[in-house]
């Protein structure tokens, strides 16, 4: 493990990059700004190790980063249509930053905070927030913690926590961006999801309420297959919530993601009841990247783990509510192999 200046942000404020690395040879890159995972680097057998996020070279991308690539986002990852919350009959106006919707926790939400640097070592790192009451029109102080970790030989495991002094809503999500083989879009790679339910959106992207059969949709990937759209849309665009067929809490491998080549693919294991699936149509290359080039449209997509989108104002779905003496906690595991 070391520790790297990376930038500073407007105000001043130091971020860092804190690189881990593990005995099989994987690596990753986390920032203090956002709790960013810039980079991951894992194991490929019988080939050399692969790049397999996408992220900035420098700190000016994630100042702008309106695609939030890598970052941890909170404090209510997803949507929340008309950023309106009531919680035990009080009403809450949260920010709104994309028209009239709360998207990824705000204005500022936790994907644009500098985090600190809590503990430390050669294969992980554990970073910091505390969200003040009122932060984008949420109640309650909210303390937070991540916690990425590199497990052998190909694995980043990731923990969330959070603890508040007053009833709040918490749904945080990792919003890394994958990509298992360089030269190729997120249409080309294969995807299985067990998931045989998802959340119809309407066109600003909030749920309905309802959970829908996947069956004889676009959103059917309980076999794998190519992600690009089954009829032959090249127009159609995935930005939508699977619900995760489970039995019970703890860790199920809830998707599955394959290079078009076969030679490298990643599974999702994970705590949450949703998985939301965005395929990168809205990528474009306005900082360099990683390989020094762009982000195209659809140069890598999105698997986010986290609880149900607009859960505060969808009564049929589970409660987002976390309370004073309560613990959030999520554990997601990008598994490579």
């Amino acid at each position: 493990m070391s520790i790297h200046f990376f930038g500073r942000l407007p105000d001043g404020t130091a971020i860092s990059e804190i690189r881990l690395a593990n005995a099989s040879g994987a690596t990753a890159s986390v920032l203090t700004f956002g709790a960013a995972l810039r980079d991951l680097v894992v194991p490929v057998e019988g080939g050399e190790p692969r790049r397999v996020v996408l992220g900035f070279e420098t700190l000016d991308g994630y100042l702008e980063n309106n695609r939030y690539l890598g970052v941890t986002a909170g404090r209510h990852a997803s949507r929340i249509g008309d950023g309106h919350l009531a919680i035990d009959g009080r009403e809450y106006q949260l920010s709104l930053n994309e028209g009239g919707v709360h998207l990824h926790g705000g204005v500022t939400g936790f994907s644009r905070k500098p985090w600190r640097i809590l503990e430390s070592d050669e294969e992980s790192v554990t970073l910091g927030l505390i969200s003040p009451d009122g932060d984008d029109g949420y109640p309650g102080e909210l303390d937070v913690r991540c916690t990425y970790r590199l497990l052998a030989p190909g694995t980043i495991h990731i923990t969330l926590t959070a603890t508040t002094d007053a009833p709040t809503v918490v749904s945080l999500a990792n919003h890394s961006y994958f990509s298992l083989l360089p030269g190729t879009t997120s249409r080309e790679h294969k995807l299985q999801f067990a998931a045989s339910g998802y959340t119809p959106f309407s066109p600003a992207l909030v749920p309905s309420g309802e959970i829908a059969d996947v069956a004889g949709t676009p959103y059917d990937f309980r076999t794998i297959r190519p992600i690009a759209d089954p009829a032959g849309d090249a127009g159609f665009d995935y930005d939508c919530c699977l619900v995760v067929d489970r039995d019970g809490e703890g860790l199920v491998r809830a998707a599955r993601l394959e290079a078009p080549d076969g030679s490298l693919a990643m599974e999702v294991h994970t705590t949450e009841p949703c998985i939301v699936f965005y395929d990168g149509a809205g990528l474009a290359p306005d900082w360099r990247g990683l390989d020094g080039v762009g982000h195209r449209t659809h140069a890598g997509l999105c698997l986010e783990p986290m609880r149900f989108p607009d859960s505060p104002n969808q009564p049929t779905f589970p409660s987002a509510i976390l309370r004073p003496g309560e613990i959030y906690r999520q554990v997601t595991e990008y598994r490579f192999g």
